[in-house]
């Protein structure tokens, strides 16, 4: 147990020097206004893990395309406004779930829409098509199915947080459209709460379903 968990930690920590370096060269690419490589990089380098969120969150690959084509024009339309004020990680999926509330209120405003301002189109399409023949392959199971049977909200905090390893105050960022009143840190404190109320009802749902013994060592 403790070597496996050794063995996450070290994952986790190549996966983050990962990260730092993919940042710090999207901020080289914009610093030299090199912003048609600097939005190539990250949708490269993030477009596969925001997808697979708006995959999760909408619960409908044909949404989830669409949603993402948009967020990729969003990227490339505000690039050039970012502020730094969290990683540009942290922004791309700010952008994917505000796309995703527009979606939700006009679906049929967004039907057939892919990327056509962005230069990035053609790497959105690619990341696009590689990134759901993977996830079709992933096998559905007993918390798959807890998970998709959650609100849309409670999804989307289950992806950041323990799939994605968002800090709580990103997390906050991601969630801070439906909060404008509050700040960041009123925000995460919220969503802390909600998590540990989270991780109880889907352990209550595995046991009844099942997937864990009704008593825990």
């Amino acid at each position: 147990m403790l070597a496996g968990a050794g063995s996450h930690r070290a994952a986790s920590s190549i996966w983050e020097m990962v990260r730092m370096n993919l940042e710090d060269e999207i901020q080289g690419l914009r610093d030299a206004r090199r912003l048609h490589d600097a939005a190539t990089r990250a949708v490269e380098g993030y477009g596969p893990e925001v997808l697979g969120f708006l995959v999760t969150l909408l619960r409908d690959e044909n949404s989830a395309n669409e949603v993402f084509s948009q967020t990729c024009e969003d990227l490339w339309k505000g690039l050039d406004r970012f502020e730094g004020r969290s990683s540009l990680r942290t922004w791309f999926y700010v952008l994917a779930r505000h796309a995703a509330a527009r979606f939700r209120r006009a679906p049929h405003r967004r039907a057939g829409r892919r990327v056509g301002l962005s230069e990035v189109s053609e790497i959105a399409e690619r990341v696009r098509s590689q990134t759901l023949a993977h996830l079709r392959t992933d096998v559905k199971d007993g918390f798959a199915a807890i998970r998709d049977a959650l609100s849309e909200d409670d999804r989307a905090l289950l992806v950041l947080r323990v799939d994605r390893g968002l800090s709580w105050n990103d997390i906050a960022r991601v969630f801070l459209l439906d909060n404008q009143e509050a700040t960041v840190e009123q925000v995460a404190m919220k969503l802390r709460k909600r998590f540990e109320r989270l991780k109880v009802e889907i352990r209550d749902r595995a046991r009844e379903a099942g997937l864990v013994p009704e008593q825990e060592p």
